[in-house]
């Protein structure tokens, strides 16, 4: 199924001039690059070992939620590898032929970067697999009886796959990855770094407290603290002096309804519709995205995860289920479920006496 565009403050579509604002503020050395300490540590040393044996690196499975950094640091490898990289996505690539195109124009060494992995077709991914184990192209050529295939020797190559669907991708392309790494959400330390960062590349005023309060609210994302930090930019700029502080952050998220621990209009709609019309669950994932007009795909890449993160949410066996900390958070009386669980104890003790 095709995954629907989610626009929300926290989630919006992303227009070319967000991609040119993001890469404004990419990092442009792994100093630079705040968080994901074990995953940096690790790829320094690869890189480092690579370029001593004077060979590619291998190829990297980048993999977590949407806006952790993923691009940003297939960027940065290629640079510390001192090579170029070209940048694809996995939709934009429909034909074998597009593919082909790309790996045969592919020099020494250089990097290959495929963001939404997952999304490859089956025959394009099919052309990856020789390609990324042995560095040749099978390439088919004529038609009918008298075809042949030959095989085109590629440069040594490195590709760095992105994806924020790891299951999706099939056994045999991800067992030709050699380095495998999963980035994590980040902790507020982190996300007001990266916000104080931000904020002094863009000439923006604010002080520590402040980028504190927009970090508590930025679902641990950097994507969404940089959008974040625009916004509320934008609100000082015309209600304030002029200087983003705790008290003129908090005024300002506060109207765009992004809550104290980051949930948005989505969030909210999403946990009360469970609460009101299925008393809090369980209830089906398939249900849900009816209930409230999204795609089961993107509750399950973009919401869900979210909310099971900071406890509001539950996976059982018959559905998705609202916790206690949401009720408390979202001033619901806490209901019966609406498919209550048998006492497997008491059915135990039943049947030993029977």
């Amino acid at each position: 199924m095709k995954e629907k565009d989610v626009s929300t403050l926290l989630n919006p579509v992303r227009t070319p001039e967000d991609l040119q604002f993001e890469d404004n503020l990419r990092p442009k050395n792994f100093v630079e690059f705040i968080g994901q300490e074990n995953i940096k540590a690790n790829l320094k040393i690869f890189i480092k070992a690579a370029r001593k044996r004077n060979d590619h690196l291998d190829h990297v499975l980048l993999y977590g939620p949407p806006g952790l950094g993923k691009t940003s640091l297939a960027f940065l490898i290629a640079k510390e590898m001192g090579v170029g990289i070209k940048p694809s996505s996995g939709p934009v690539i429909e034909r074998t032929g597009d593919l082909s195109a790309i790996l045969t124009n592919l020099q020494q060494k250089e990097v290959l970067f495929l963001d939404e992995i997952h999304r490859l077709h089956p025959s394009v991914e099919e052309i990856l697999y020789s390609a990324m184990e042995d560095f040749n192209l099978d390439i088919l050529i004529g038609q009918g009886p008298s075809a042949r295939s030959h095989k085109l020797r590629l440069k040594k190559f490195t590709l760095i796959g992105a994806t924020t669907r790891a299951g999706r991708i099939t056994a045999p392309l991800r067992s030709r990855f050699g380095i495998i790494s999963r980035l994590d959400y980040y902790n507020e330390d982190d996300l007001k770094k990266i916000i104080i960062r931000s904020a002094s590349i863009l000439n923006i005023s604010i002080d520590k407290a402040g980028a504190q309060q927009i970090a508590r609210r930025s679902r641990g994302t950097p994507r969404v603290a940089n959008r974040l930090l625009r916004r509320v930019r934008d609100y000082v700029e015309v209600i304030a002096e002029g200087k983003i502080t705790a008290k003129e952050a908090t005024k300002a998220l506060d109207m765009m309804e992004v809550d104290s621990l980051g949930l948005d209009e989505v969030d909210r709609k999403m946990l009360e519709t469970i609460i009101e019309n299925f008393r809090g669950g369980p209830v089906g994932i398939t249900t849900i995205a009816a209930a409230i007009d999204e795609e089961k795909e993107t509750i399950e890449s973009i919401y869900e995860p979210f909310l099971m993160r900071i406890g509001f949410l539950e996976r059982t066996t018959r559905g998705r289920q609202v916790t206690q900390k949401a009720y408390k958070h979202l001033g619901f009386t806490p209901q019966k479920p609406f498919f209550p669980q048998k006492n497997l104890f008491k059915e135990d003790k039943k049947q030993e006496n029977d």
